[in-house]
């Protein structure tokens, strides 16, 4: 059985239930859970809202991430969903989850996943400030 359990990069809202459902394994002794969430401030500026866009490669770009992960870490199950299109303050923006059989690893793994994702993956995020400007963030740091 693949070790990935759920990819996705989706317009609708993203569900933590569904994400930790797909990672549940009878093998693993931790499974750890990174959701990002829309903050209302970046940089010490006020955010009222954001809207995410991905290139059509995204979804074969998360894949490839997550193969890396499973096999530099020893993965029972794995899950990483990014949202797209506009959120609120809030809203949730991305949830990784990674099973190992030990907590330690799947810590690890899923910072690794997490930070992988925001530096690979090309998503990019349109901020809107509370003064009316806007700027535009790469995903990809």
């Amino acid at each position: 059985m693949d070790v990935i359990r759920l990819l996705d990069i989706r317009d609708t809202p993203l569900s933590l239930d569904e994400v930790f459902s797909a990672v549940g394994d009878h093998t693993a002794g931790g499974t750890a859970i990174f959701v990002g969430t829309v903050r209302d401030h970046d940089h010490d500026r006020p955010v009222t809202r954001l809207s995410y866009s991905a290139h059509p490669s995204a979804e074969a770009e998360l894949r490839r991430v997550a193969e890396k992960i499973a096999a530099d870490f020893p993965v029972t199950a794995l899950a990483a969903v990014h949202r797209t299109g506009d959120l609120a303050l809030g809203d949730i923006a991305v949830i990784v989850a990674v099973a190992c059989p030990h907590r330690g690893e799947a810590f690890t793994a899923a910072r690794r996943l997490i930070d992988d994702l925001k530096g690979t993956v090309p998503i990019w995020k349109h901020q809107l400030f509370t003064d009316g400007t806007t700027e535009w963030v790469g995903a990809c740091d």
